[in-house]
């Protein structure tokens, strides 16, 4: 599917808006246990508008995984895919936690009447105001790998996407409005965060998402493939009235290779390249540095 800049903002705020309905408060943090997909995005950004800090953990981490995370991070509630429900479900019966709510993006069944569906917050939602956040107050939290213990909960700022964006992904990448990115890394990690979301998004690009792992020859079938292809026939008309692309099908390097060579890195077996901050966008004609903190 497709999001556009100005959908994407009113979904963002809603979003936000449904947190705060929830009884969630500045600086409590949520679980964000969601595959690539636009409603990653605007699980991310909204808790971000809501003061709200998102713990963004690996998709392939185990239940008992998660478990230490909700704990040690105090989750006071968890965004999950359906397709990761089961996971989370299990993390949550292993160990004392105090999520409060689960809500469930594209659940893949009936929803329980103790769980919130996504879709449905995101079109119930009052939109707000902002929280007043400064560029050193925490944002988002990351986990290390663990390689020498116990994951660590690393604390990013609210300025952290800004700068990277600004001193990394404009000067280094040299992105622009026109490019279409796509990256192998994925939204959960520091540097695929940047190339999927932040880099694009602060000048304006066009982003595609995949849920799967980005393999050269990733199960699926052609249609996908096709799907991303199709980018390219309207990916510039898409990106001059200021859409940003989301895709969640599967994709392999000869699809992708069919987008427009604009300002696209070709580093690894699969197409990959960038993207933009926090500065999420007010409207669909606006610059993507409309909306501060």
């Amino acid at each position: 599917g497709q999001v556009t800049y100005g959908q994407l903002a009113d979904q963002v705020r809603r979003f936000a808006g449904s947190l705060k309905a929830l009884g969630l408060k500045r600086e409590e943090r949520v679980l964000l246990l969601m595959q690539d997909s636009s409603d990653w995005v605007v699980a991310f950004l909204g808790s971000l508008y809501a003061g709200v800090v998102p713990v963004a953990v690996n998709t392939l981490l185990t239940a008992e995984d998660y478990a230490y995370m909700l704990a040690n991070s105090r989750a006071q509630a968890a965004l999950v895919s359906g397709a990761l429900l089961p996971t989370l479900q299990t993390a949550l019966g292993q160990a004392k936690n105090e999520v409060q709510h689960v809500v469930v993006s594209r659940p893949t069944e009936p929803l329980p009447a103790s769980l919130h569906d996504m879709a449905a917050l995101v079109a119930q939602g009052q939109a707000g105001v902002p929280a007043s956040t400064l560029a050193d107050e925490p944002a988002f939290w990351l986990y290390s790998s663990g390689s020498t213990g116990k994951p660590k909960g690393t604390v990013h700022t609210q300025g952290n996407l800004y700068w990277t964006a600004e001193l990394y992904g404009k000067p280094v990448l040299g992105l622009r409005e026109n490019d279409t990115v796509f990256s192998a890394a994925k939204l959960f990690f520091a540097y695929g965060l940047g190339n999927g979301m932040t880099f694009p998004m602060s000048v304006g690009a066009t982003a595609v998402l995949m849920a799967e792992r980005p393999t050269p020859a990733p199960a699926g079938g052609s249609s996908s493939c096709a799907d991303i292809a199709a980018v390219s026939s309207s990916t510039s008309n898409c990106v001059c009235s200021r859409r940003l692309m989301f895709s969640c099908t599967r994709a392999d390097r000869r699809s992708m290779a069919a987008l427009p060579p604009t300002n696209v890195l070709t580093a690894w077996p699969i197409l990959i390249s960038c993207s933009c901050p926090r500065k999420a966008l007010n409207y669909p004609d606006a610059p993507a540095q409309s909306i501060r903190e």
